[in-house]
């Protein structure tokens, strides 16, 4: 009977403390939030009855009818092809940079070399990513021309900062009860970070590279608009000669790419999950 009459009292203890209640800075955060959203609503001058007038839609319609049908000519299926893979080896060029980067960054920005170098290579971190990838490439098409390299270049810089800054916030939140055991019975601390660590971050790693692959195919599409080679380079050329078929073969070459990459990056990332 005390057994029975105890228990409902240890199952109580053992349940997860109440939520904390929103403070008042946290208030006043959302009040201010809902005031700049609503402001902002106010100031842009959004007119809505535009964008759905009959013209509006007349026009838009016109302009789409233009992309039907896709120009499926074999010497345009070539080129679309090379031109797809061109994209896929820079996003994937350019996320394997940047996962080899953000990791060696993300060893000090975590706190493992103090805070000094803790602060300063976050600083680092928040100017790559805080640079959009347009800008990286502008940058980069000056210094090595229109092509590929640089468009890979821009995509390794800016998801540099990304992951970089991921990557540390999961060796930051990686349990270090292991990495301690190994310190106590005489582990160096390069060999309890290789074998303790960083193999418990490793897959919250890898997810997030992967992720970030599937973003980086859709920005490389985006910077061959400004001349970094690939399917977006093709689309600028045929839409500036209003070539609107060819372009919508194009176009569709994206979706197929995008659509490939996000199944098997879902696939492996669902994969090392579990």
């Amino acid at each position: 009977m005390n057994a029975s009459r105890s228990s409902p009292l240890a199952t109580q203890a053992d349940l997860p403390p109440a939520p904390k209640r929103v403070s008042a800075p946290m208030l006043i955060f959302i009040v201010v939030l809902a005031l700049l959203i609503v402001s902002s609503f106010y100031t842009l001058n959004m007119k809505w009855s535009a964008l759905f007038s009959d013209s509006a839609v007349k026009t838009s319609w016109e302009f789409l009818q233009g992309f039907a049908p896709p120009d499926l000519s074999p010497a345009l299926l070539t080129k679309t092809f090379f031109a797809a893979f061109e994209t896929l080896a820079m996003s994937a060029l350019g996320t394997f940079l940047a996962a080899m980067a953000g990791l060696c960054l993300a060893i000090p920005a975590s706190g493992r070399f103090g805070v000094l170098a803790m602060r300063c290579t976050r600083l680092l971190l928040n100017i790559a990513r805080a640079i959009p990838e347009l800008v990286w490439a502008s940058i980069m098409l000056i210094a090595a021309g229109l092509g590929p390299f640089a468009g890979t270049i821009a995509l390794a810089a800016h998801t540099t900062g990304v992951l970089g800054r991921l990557f540390a916030e999961a060796l930051e939140n990686a349990p270090n009860h292991a990495a301690l055991t190994l310190r106590i019975n005489g582990a160096s601390t390069l060999s309890s970070f290789l074998y303790a660590t960083l193999p418990q971050a490793l897959p919250q790693m890898l997810s997030y590279t992967l992720y970030r692959w599937e973003n980086n195919i859709r920005a490389a599409a985006i910077l061959g608009v400004v001349g970094a080679g690939g399917l977006g380079q093709m689309l600028k050329y045929h839409l500036s000669l209003f070539q609107m078929q060819t372009a919508a073969t194009v176009i569709i070459a994206m979706l197929l790419l995008v659509a490939m990459v996000d199944a098997l990056s879902f696939s492996l990332r669902r994969w090392l999950m579990h």
